[in-house]
């Protein structure tokens, strides 16, 4: 995409001609005859004709102009940035033997006639631990836990809580090792009891220990109904699952806690438990849009300064490890690492410097001296040794962001492992950076240089971290007192797929959040502070009711009118121009009504409320015609409920 042409003269030909004219009556006041017919007029227009043809040249050459200042600058494209989600590999039977998913291990999509698959990679090894239950305890608000385990085994039972069972009580499960990003699923044999719960939604929590206290643990699926029949527990253990001592016992614990109820009653009854066994079924690991290059040879070295070479498949993804290029000279193998520039190198320095997008390295240059000496920044690969790269990652863009369940095929097939998928979507892929973009963002670089004084340095900034970011905004944090302010607080939108409307995706991951607190700790003014995180979120509710023709299908147009409010009230995508909702704008019913009244087969809105909502607990405040936000606040849709009439 080429960038857009600064025009340094917009003047047309009929500008000049005006122009002209008017100097005219000034300079020549006697000259009355400003008719085209007239001699000298044909002359003007002549002449604005050429002056014409030199402005356009003008403003064409500017291009290329811009583009080199860019250049010296040091402004480089962003590469591409593949999205990332989790495999969750499952095994053909239990194993008695741990199982390994070796690290760079491939899984794509279903492959479709005329169509690349989406081939996905694992970032690291995955071992699935084997599991069975070593020790059961349980346990109150008020008391340590108690070791129930000869209960269990003379088969005589084992009540899970007090009776009636009380906010904290626990049973607690351990494993001889930890399960670190295993998947265990739990057997469980109960007696008849726990009555008075909603069996789809029991007011239990699953948690894990992960080293300084107990954290939740995600629940796939409960056929227990709360404990209270036979059923299945299947869980997916987080990777900082450690070992810890309950009741004197060491093991990797696991435990179920009794919580506040969100639907229905609490536990008029405590569930007993009769019997239960565990086992693993297999494991989740990270894994990125990126396919691994090795041992790739770049060329032969000429022994000169500057030399360059370019890999064979560009773009190199971008990770948190620098590149290494390894030269085969005759005296053994050397290694290059990466920099951003030579400005730090020095003679001797084995450094290079990469574009990530063309996938061009180059080497040091010389610069000649005014004495006629040579001024080297950095050593040389000497002539005639092989170049090669050991390894380096190729992909990534927005192709990389795939729908939950689509990760199926295995490309290298793992002993014992049956199965594989993604159960939540991939996020983070965006496609390299553009020219128009770049040519905003070179002036901003040039201006802030590398440093961190008003809000918008901090967000620039924040951006080169991380250029998967959805949405940045930077607030600065006043005292209490109106004083002067004493900090920044930097917020951060990811990027989330279009399919996907659940709260959780609009939090950033923990590797986002640190990459960019470390750029900006090492480029802030001294003494800022400087506070990386969410932004906080409002939940909104719309309820309406809906007027339609007779001719038009009801269920269409209720599709169409939630489609509306889902992307209208969207953080990332939504609000008036489709850049997401502003920070702290509030939502207001005159707008929502404009916004359904625009939907296909709507003729009439007989009712519309706002309700604000909690996104975490569900829980909707009372009817309002507006919802005031915070200036760090955006808002999130959730639930709305549309009814169509005739």
């Amino acid at each position: 995409m080429a960038l857009p042409a600064p025009a340094l003269d917009d003047r047309s030909f009929q500008n000049l001609v005006d122009e002209a004219k008017a100097l005219i009556q000034r300079r020549c006041p006697e000259w009355t005859d400003h008719n085209v017919s007239d001699p000298g007029i044909t002359l003007i227009e002549t002449f604005a004709f050429m002056v014409e043809q030199l402005i356009y040249r003008l403003n064409r050459v500017t291009d290329l102009h811009y583009m080199r200042f860019l250049d010296l600058l040091g402004v480089r494209l962003f590469p591409p940035t593949p999205a990332s989600c989790d495999l969750t590999f499952t095994l053909a039977a239990s194993r008695a033997q741990p199982v390994t998913v070796p690290k760079g291990t491939r899984v794509s999509t279903v492959p479709v006639e005329g169509e690349e698959p989406v081939v996905f990679m694992t970032t690291r090894d995955l071992v699935i631990v084997p599991s069975a239950l070593d020790h059961l305890c349980t346990g109150t608000a008020e008391s340590q836990p108690v070791d129930r385990g000869e209960e269990l085994r003379e088969g005589t039972g084992v009540d899970c809580f007090n009776d009636p069972p009380r906010r904290n009580d626990a049973v607690y499960l351990a494993f001889p090792n930890p399960v670190p990003g295993c998947v265990v699923l739990l057997s469980f044999d109960c007696a008849v009891a726990g009555a008075g719960i909603d069996p789809d939604d029991p007011p239990l929590e699953w948690q894990y220990w992960k080293g300084d206290g107990w954290a939740v643990c995600e629940l796939e699926k409960d056929t227990t109904g709360g404990l209270t029949r036979d059923g299945d527990v299947r869980l997916h253990v987080p990777r900082d699952h450690v070992a810890s001592v309950v009741a004197d016992d060491l093991g990797g614990w696991l435990r179920c806690r009794v919580v506040e109820a969100r639907r229905g009653e609490p536990y008029s009854a405590t569930p007993r438990i009769l019997a239960v066994t565990a086992t693993t079924m297999g494991g989740s690991v990270e894994a990125c849009h990126a396919d691994l290059v090795q041992d790739e040879i770049l060329g032969t070295a000429e022994g000169v300064p500057g030399q360059r070479f370019n890999v064979q498949r560009p773009p190199i993804v971008a990770t948190d490890e620098k590149l290494v290029v390894r030269v085969l000279a005759r005296g053994g193998p050397q290694e290059w690492t990466e920099v951003d520039s030579f400005a730090a190198t020095t003679a001797g320095s084995r450094h290079f410097v990469v574009d990530r997008l063309t996938g061009e390295i180059v080497f040091p240059p010389a610069v000649r001296e005014k004495g006629g000496g040579m001024n080297f920044f950095g050593d040389v690969p000497e002539k005639g040794a092989l170049v090669t790269v050991p390894a380096y990652l190729t992909g990534g863009g927005r192709r990389g962001n795939v729908a939950r369940g689509v990760l199926t095929s295995h490309r290298d097939p793992v002993p014992f492992v049956h199965g594989v998928t993604n159960r939540g979507p991939a996020v983070g892929g965006a496609d390299g950076e553009s020219v128009a973009h770049a040519a905003i963002r070179g002036p901003l670089e040039l201006r802030i240089m590398d440093r961190a004084v008003s809000a918008d340095d901090y967000e620039a900034l924040a951006r080169k971290a991380a250029p998967t970011a959805a949405r940045i905004k930077c607030i600065p944090v006043t005292r209490a007192d109106g004083g002067a302010s004493e900090g920044v607080r930097v917020l951060v939108v990811p990027r989330v797929p279009e399919a996907e409307k659940g709260f959780e995706h609009l939090m950033p991951k923990e590797e986002m959040v640190r990459a960019i607190a470390c750029y900006l700790d090492e480029r802030r003014c001294l003494g800022a502070r400087v506070l990386v995180e969410p932004p906080s979120y409002q939940g909104v509710t719309v309820v309406a009711v809906l007027r339609s023709g007779s001719a038009v299908i009801h269920d269409d147009v209720r599709t169409r009118a939630l489609a509306a409010l889902y992307a209208y009230l969207n953080p990332v995508t939504g609000g008036q121009y489709g850049t997401g909702w502003p920070f702290g704008r509030p939502v207001q019913a005159g707008e929502v009504h404009a916004i359904l009244q625009q939907v296909e087969g709507v003729d009439l809105i007989n009712e519309i409320l706002l309700f604000e909502a909690d996104p975490v607990t569900g829980r909707r405040g009372e009817p309002v015609q507006q919802i005031t936000l915070e200036p760090d606040t955006l808002v999130f849709s959730y639930g709305h409920q549309i009814r169509v009439e005739s």
